[in-house]
């Protein structure tokens, strides 16, 4: 697992680099809220379109192998951003010609590269763990990491953004070659997670399956609340604060570091020491989440949007392990491939329908998109009231 969890931080700590500088660099390409939603929305259709084949394709080729290819298409869909960027800033491209050639390099190569790694981390969590607590544990470690890169990533892209919007565009690709080039030298070979059971395949799980029906639902509810707070929390502090665009960077770095520091927290101390099933977790999560986004869909300060968004790091910290664990526990390590590339399926279609519903409901009141994640939340914490059976895992 170690590997895989070094992968996550780093490939998602290249893509976090350049979150600060989303909002005021799609201000100075002159690209509208909605275009800058319907890149981030494009790219997570992509996302979770090859989700699953990505699961099929670390059953079939080893975790190397795949890895591999989903970092060379994250590093050359990076660096074409930041070419294009570059372009746009230097008016050598018209804005529409910028957003629509952002689409193929930030949407298309970098969407379909990046879902490779967290498919395979939760894959390998699910095949080399028994007990709940330990799959839970598992999985929560690899949010952790991720959340992690929300500090680091943030942290190091509010910086360079103060510097030139531009760094932190070069950055990051470099970062994901210097990946590439690790996987290549430290990790001569993995195991496919199929390989951990003998045995003829069995018919992949499916969404629509009841076992797994609720479970995803439960879900989306907990990632679309996410999905739409991170497109406009931007907007939000910007606007609220009344900040320039590279005043806004840095503080929307600042922001994003405050949340990734609580999900590390939560992740991978909270959880493990609470050793709880993964549907308590949920139960207990969502509705603390739902209570930070109200705080937060009237906070005006400084210091009250950080407080908001701490207190639904804190919630969705708790309740996406237990989403993450929980339909893994429903099969053998055979099919723990096909779950983990149906978990980040669910996930991704939320970061489809978040940014493009975000955005537009920002336009209409700022508050709106607040408030229904906050109802999405709540939606997530009803479902997960009722009895959850676990069934025996086909071997």
């Amino acid at each position: 697992m170690a590997p895989l969890l070094v992968s996550v931080l780093v490939l998602f700590t290249a893509q976090q680099l350049l979150i600060p500088l989303l909002v005021p660099l799609s201000r100075e390409l002159d690209l509208t809220e909605t275009q800058l939603g319907a890149v981030l929305a494009v790219g997570a259709l992509v996302f979770t379109v090859v989700g699953p084949v990505w699961g099929r394709l670390i059953d079939a080729w080893g975790v190397r192998a795949t890895l591999l290819v989903g970092l060379s298409l994250s590093t050359a869909g990076l660096a074409g951003f930041a070419v294009v960027s570059a372009v746009g800033l230097d008016g050598s491209n018209t804005p529409t010609t910028t957003w629509l050639l952002l689409l193929v390099t930030r949407s298309l190569l970098f969407g379909a590269g990046v879902g490779a790694v967290p498919v395979a981390a939760i894959a390998a969590a699910g095949a080399t763990t028994g007990d709940e607590g330990a799959r839970t544990r598992a999985v929560g470690l690899v949010g952790a990491a991720q959340g992690a890169s929300m500090v680091l990533g943030p942290a190091a892209g509010g910086l360079l953004a103060a510097v030139s919007l531009v760094l932190p565009l070069v950055i990051a690709p470099v970062v994901c070659a210097a990946l590439i080039v690790w996987v290549l030298v430290a990790i001569p070979s993995l195991p496919r997670v199929a390989d951990t059971e003998p045995g003829p395949r069995e018919p992949g799980p499916r969404p629509w399956e009841p076992r797994f029906a609720r479970l995803l639902v439960i879900g989306f509810f907990l990632y679309v609340s996410l999905a739409m707070v991170q497109i406009v929390i931007g907007f939000l502090v910007a606007d609220r604060l009344g900040l320039e665009q590279e005043e806004a960077a840095s503080s929307i770095g600042a922001v994003l570091v405050a949340i990734g520091v609580v999900l590390v927290v939560v992740q991978a101390g909270v959880v493990p020491r609470l050793r709880w099933p993964a549907m308590r977790l949920i139960r207990v999560g969502a509705p603390i989440g739902a209570a930070g986004l109200l705080l937060l869909s009237v906070a005006d300060s400084f210091v009250t949007i950080i407080g908001a968004l701490v207190v639904v790091a804190a919630g969705l910290g708790l309740a996406m392990p237990g989403f993450t664990a929980a339909p893994t526990l429903l099969v053998g390590p055979r099919q723990q491939g096909a779950v983990a590339g149906m978990i980040t399926a669910t996930a991704g279609t939320t970061f489809i329908i978040g940014p493009l519903l975000g955005t537009a409901l920002y336009q209409a009141a700022p508050a709106v998109p607040v408030l229904v994640g906050a109802a999405a939340c709540g939606m997530a914490s009803v479902l997960a009231q009722a009895p959850y059976r676990r069934q025996a895992a086909r071997r």
